[in-house]
């Protein structure tokens, strides 16, 4: 699953045209990488998201097209 449609879908960004636009901007690395918005996604993967002051670490557990609500936090790990 490409990268920006993950972070959609799994709700850590709330729309995929921001997610997009965050990983054009170099603030969206996969496994230590800085990572386009075609990037593919699998499980086990470690997406770190930067806003502002704010980093949010991720481990990619599951990657499902169409969750729902209730699945799409089950869908990754927040990282301390």
């Amino acid at each position: 699953m490409r990268l920006d449609k993950f972070l959609k879908v799994s709700r850590l960004i709330k729309r995929r045209t921001v997610a997009n636009d965050a990983a054009d901007a170099g603030r969206v690395s996969l496994n230590g990488r800085v990572a386009k918005a075609s990037a593919e996604v699998r499980p086990g993967d470690v997406i770190e998201i930067r806003f502002g002051n704010t980093i949010t670490k991720a481990e990619v557990l599951v990657v499902k097209e169409n969750p729902r609500k209730e699945e799409a936090a089950q869908m990754y790990r927040l990282e301390p």
